[in-house]
């Protein structure tokens, strides 16, 4: 898969670690409000990527659906075009 995402995440997570390291010097009513915010955007952010995850995964049940609908729509035309044709040389 490509590993641009992987890499994404990897910088976020960098990134609230150090905002956290950043805000640890606040004082306390700020900081814990921060934190805590903080904790929220990552847990967002997990939703998010699970969500894109199944997303992800439907996707791929969907065209292999659709793949399998075709084939069967195609293997029905030629069974009906044969079927067709026997009944026209029946009939002639």
């Amino acid at each position: 898969m490509n590993k641009g995402p992987t890499m994404n995440e990897a910088l976020f997570e960098d990134k609230l670690k150090e905002l956290v390291n950043e805000i640890s010097s606040m004082p306390s009513p700020q900081k814990d409000k921060l934190i805590t915010l903080i904790k929220q955007t990552g847990d967002c952010h997990k939703q998010l990527r699970q969500s894109v995850s199944t997303l992800q995964e439907s996707l791929d049940y969907l065209r292999v659906s659709i793949k399998y609908l075709i084939f069967d729509l195609e293997a029905t035309r030629r069974e009906n075009a044969e079927l067709q044709r026997q009944l026209n040389e029946k009939n002639s």
